[in-house]
């Protein structure tokens, strides 16, 4: 049975000094279910960081609107959203290179407020979950390949288990053989734990994996 998590409803953006006619974004309509791995696709230009922004609450609809789990995000608090219902992945990991991978993972537990006093233990599991031996806890993450620092980004979303995973170019900087073992990680995420996962992306072989793609292109 169809389950759908998040509903993009004839979106439009335009910038605040834009012409009246030029948008960002114009008349975007989409559906993601939950455990489901999508892709975003378009040229540059087409509007998919727009897209991102909007759907992680960064940014407001100009016109349409935006619902997630049956709520508008006009009516919801958008900071606990970002912190409690979406993960979020970047190309370039944005991990804090004085820390060491678990702190990293742990941080991002403190900011979502988590008790447990066994936080390190939780993000050697994350780590361990998406396919970092225990030994790599204490390991600074300038010591990390670019495939192992995206694992430490993607276990850092993990850590306060959100319904939705939004990852931008997670693969862009990495080689292809990396590329399908980091898709491989979403594609379990989505399929084996329910998530919807959305990748913007410009990389077909990520487009040939995923079980939908979005072409901004032809929104156009």
């Amino acid at each position: 049975m169809k389950e759908i998590l998040l509903s993009v409803k004839n979106v439009s953006y335009r910038y605040n000094d834009a012409e009246e006619d030029e948008y960002a974004l114009r008349d975007v309509s989409f559906e993601f279910e939950k455990g489901k791995l999508y892709a975003i696709k378009g040229r540059s230009g087409s509007g998919k960081t727009t897209l991102l922004s909007l759907i992680s609450g960064l940014e407001r609809c100009s016109e349409g609107e935006i619902i997630f789990d049956n709520k508008s995000l006009k009516d919801i608090n958008l900071d606990k959203y970002r912190s409690n219902d979406i993960g979020i992945v970047f190309q370039s990991y944005n991990l804090l290179p004085f820390m060491s991978a678990s702190e990293n993972i742990i941080l991002s537990m403190d900011i979502n407020g988590n008790k447990d006093k066994n936080k390190k233990e939780q993000a050697i599991k994350l780590m361990e979950k998406v396919g970092l031996k225990s030994s790599y806890a204490n390991r600074r993450v300038l010591r990390l390949s670019g495939g192992e620092q995206q694992r430490v980004a993607i276990a850092r979303s993990l850590s306060y288990n959100p319904k939705m995973i939004i990852a931008d170019e997670p693969t862009g900087n990495l080689d292809k053989k990396t590329e399908t073992e980091i898709l491989e990680i979403f594609k379990k995420l989505a399929h084996e734990e329910d998530k919807c996962v959305i990748i913007v992306t410009h990389s077909e072989n990520v487009c040939k994996m995923v079980d939908k793609v979005y072409d901004l292109d032809k929104k156009k």
